[in-house]
């Protein structure tokens, strides 16, 4: 049986369970809640501090969480600091935070690196996808709001290969469109990170021949390998973008604004970002394999040409420990997580920042593995 033929089955079984439970189980509610002895439901007194840290390009959903959640529990506080995903996942293994996000999962050697609070430190981790985004491939170009782009063109300009706008790369696809004689000016993270990992995987994929250095494929990759403009941070790349005329840069779509912003190519048509699109990538995708049980990774058809799928995503990941070294911050955990993942939390993070929900299918995935954690 598959990993995630196993987690289903662990899902429906621990729905089940969970019906059968006293109501001290983290509800779909952000409100942890327990029975009193007349059976009414009362609301269990959460309180501290969740300090957590990770990708930017999810802070509008992390904000819009734990405005919620604090609402509902205001004996919490819930600290997420948006330093990035690889600082974020240093910080969650050096011990400085109890969860982290990120747009890339856990590498084999993160799976084996001692965690200072989980115990034992080189016990097990969770991670489940949590956020799905499209990456917007975005620019800022007067009089024009939209361009239709090929892999291989966006590769060619973020590899400096093509260096002004007028180029017949870019007018192939965009007839009708007067292109000015401007220079490009590539913008990029410069801190290590998710969004660039997700970004590079699907150029590496959809344009082998163009994604290349020296002559090999470049690869997915967190630090940027080529010439431009760098910036800290998504707030950092869309400002460095807002700053020059025949910018080009890539964010998490939520951050892009008023900026132009590009259709890419997929099989035989141009799709721009949509929440919608984004989300059928999981579709058409498989789970990481050979990974632990307690971590569900995907996988991403980056090369699909499955009509009206956008490939350019970042799939998040919430990672922490599986038992915890400090009950204390297994129960906030737990709870936090559990509305992250409910079907209100989704649409609390959606309505505040235009993600796609995860579906029904993977939250209750991810419920079975957080009903493990202790």
């Amino acid at each position: 049986m598959s990993k995630l033929a196993k987690l289903t089955a662990l899902a429906g079984a621990s729905a089940i369970v969970l019906a059968g439970c006293a109501a001290n189980e983290v509800d779909a509610d952000p409100t942890a809640t327990s029975s009193s002895s007349t059976g009414e439901t009362t609301t269990a007194a959460l309180s501290g501090t969740l300090d957590g840290s990770g990708a930017s390009s999810m802070a509008a959903g992390q904000e819009a969480w734990v405005a919620a959640f604090q609402d509902a529990n205001p004996g919490v506080t819930v600290n997420y600091n948006p330093t990035g995903s690889g600082t974020g996942r240093d910080q969650f293994e050096e011990g400085l935070t109890f969860f982290t996000g990120s747009d890339s999962s856990f590498k084999d050697e993160e799976l084996a690196t001692p965690h200072p609070n989980c115990s034992p430190a080189d016990g097990a981790v969770f991670e489940f996808p949590v956020w799905i985004s499209p990456i917007a491939v975005f620019f800022n170009l007067d009089g024009i709001d939209s361009l239709n782009m090929s892999p291989a063109t966006i590769a060619g300009i973020f590899t400096n290969q093509i260096t002004s706008w007028n180029d017949a790369a870019i007018a192939a696809d965009n007839p009708g469109v007067t292109l000015p004689d401007l220079a490009i000016t590539p913008v990029f993270r410069s801190d290590e990170s998710g969004t660039t990992a997700n970004f590079t995987d699907w150029l590496a994929k959809a344009a082998p021949s163009a994604w290349v250095k020296d002559g090999a494929n470049v690869g997915s990759i967190e630090e940027w390998p080529f010439l431009g403009e760098g910036a800290q941070g998504t707030s950092g790349v869309v400002a460095a973008a807002a700053a020059g005329n025949g910018t080009i840069g890539y964010a998490d779509a939520s951050r892009v604004g008023d900026f132009g912003t590009v259709a890419v190519g997929v099989g035989n048509q141009f799709v721009p970002f949509s929440p919608e699109a984004a989300a059928k990538i999981v579709d058409v995708s498989s789970v990481k394999p050979g990974r632990p049980d307690t971590t569900v990774a995907y996988d991403l058809a980056r090369d699909t040409a499955e009509a009206g799928v956008y490939p350019v995503v970042l799939v998040s990941y919430l990672q922490g420990c599986m038992d915890y070294a400090d009950d204390a911050m297994a129960e906030l955990v737990k709870a936090y997580a559990g509305f992250i993942i409910s079907e209100e939390g989704q649409n609390v993070a959606a309505a505040a920042a235009g993600n796609a929900p995860i579906s029904q299918a993977t939250r209750e995935i991810a419920q079975a593995i957080l009903d493990q954690v202790q």
